[in-house]
């Protein structure tokens, strides 16, 4: 099994780059209200920490909820349109349209239909995330080598059985592939949601810090949802690396 060998350069960069944001505070002493230092940031950081902590659980709720049900939606369409090309050819199109519309215009509409609940922050998660996963899924099954599937079905399997045994397995990788991306947007997709219309939520605290001006709170809050949408994405890899032994020396 490959062992993963911890790479310090991205650290360093990071690091660096930290070290010349707070040196370029204190040396053109720029106000906390344009733009805190990193420091600043870490301050406020431990001071809402338990404030945050709420939020975020708020936020990562719906996250996870638009995620499972883009999940089931994106399988289920992806065997569709792979069943039948005229659904993929007819729907594919439509699926790309619905990326060229902002999800900020798309969510005070959302909360015309679905009220203030968190209804419409779970579909504006699922807005952001079900497309690369569908996509990618779809992708996949077209590209499986149909000999493998005239193989099963020369055995007897059906058309269910033949995608049970060889279409989806082989797929796997290519859903986990979209699963990582969507993950990474899950969270800033119900932080979107939240923005129009919520009472709880990373979206929420950051309007009401930000109308506050209080400037160092907005990039604390900023920082959590950096390292939420972060924890999401290796939550998929960590899935990945569970329910998926074959790929394990491919990451």
């Amino acid at each position: 099994m490959k062992k993963y060998s911890w790479k310090p350069i991205p650290f360093l960069l990071f690091t660096v780059l930290l070290l010349i944001w707070e040196g370029a505070v204190h040396a053109l002493d720029i106000p906390m209200y344009v733009l805190p230092s990193p420091v600043q940031v870490g301050k406020a950081l431990a001071e809402e920490l338990s404030v945050l902590a709420g939020h975020a659980a708020v936020t990562v709720g719906e996250a996870l909820a638009g995620m499972g049900i883009s999940l089931v939606l994106a399988v289920l369409l992806g065997i569709v349109m792979d069943c039948f090309p005229l659904m993929r050819q007819g729907i594919y199109p439509v699926l790309v349209v619905t990326q060229t519309v902002p999800m900020i215009v798309m969510a005070p509409v959302l909360i015309i239909y679905m009220g203030f609940g968190v209804a419409p922050k779970i579909l504006t998660v699922v807005l952001m995330c079900f497309f690369p996963v569908a996509v990618s899924f779809c992708d996949g099954l077209s590209q499986v080598d149909e000999e493998y599937v005239n193989l099963v079905r020369s055995c007897g399997a059906g058309r269910l059985k033949s995608y049970s045994l060889v279409k989806i397995p082989a797929a796997v990788p290519a859903l986990i592939s979209g699963l990582k991306v969507s993950a990474t947007y899950s969270i800033s997709g119900a932080v979107v949601g939240e923005w129009i219309g919520a009472q709880k939520g990373l979206g929420y605290y950051l309007l009401r810090v930000k109308n506050s001006y209080m400037l160092d709170r907005v990039f604390a809050c900023v920082a959590v949802i950096i390292l939420l949408s972060l924890c999401m994405n290796g939550l998929i890899g960590l899935c990945q690396y569970k329910a998926v032994p074959y790929m394990r020396n491919k990451r």
